[in-house]
């Protein structure tokens, strides 16, 4: 299951991150800067953990494969985008890059991640199919 190593690395990668920010970039960024960061962080670790919830549910056989399968990479893909632009523009005043073009990014990456839980909502098995979640009757 190459998403679930994927999200077990993000999650570790959410937390020094988030240490990064709470320790390195405290005294470098804004209050303004660093609170952008940690939305970052914050997103990151909700969807990384959002995968491992959507492995799960595939596995217990509740979750139709299409939709694991593009839900998942859906978030994957969207942390990339949403918090990866954000971690971006947030740093600007250190690295002094032309980021701006990060800025159409961010949103297109928060379209990914409500796609990904509409995929997983509607890939959920019914009632009909055998192993179906009965709370989704």
């Amino acid at each position: 299951m190459k998403q679930l190593r994927i999200a077990l690395i993000l999650l570790a990668m959410a937390v020094v991150l988030g240490a990064f920010g709470a320790h390195a970039l405290k005294t470098r960024l804004t209050e303004s800067s660093l609170e952008v960061w940690n939305t970052g962080v914050l997103y990151h670790f909700i969807h990384a953990i959002g995968v491992v919830l959507l492995a799960i549910l595939y596995k217990m056989h509740w979750l139709k494969p299409r939709a694991f399968q593009a839900s998942s990479w859906l978030m994957i893909i969207g942390i990339v985008f949403f918090s990866g632009s954000i971690y971006g523009l947030s740093t600007f005043d250190i690295h002094m890059a032309n980021v701006k073009w990060l800025g159409p990014i961010t949103p297109l990456g928060g379209l990914l991640f409500i796609s990904g839980w509409l995929v997983a909502a509607f890939g959920l098995k019914s009632s009909g199919d055998k192993d179906s979640l009965d709370i989704a009757k």
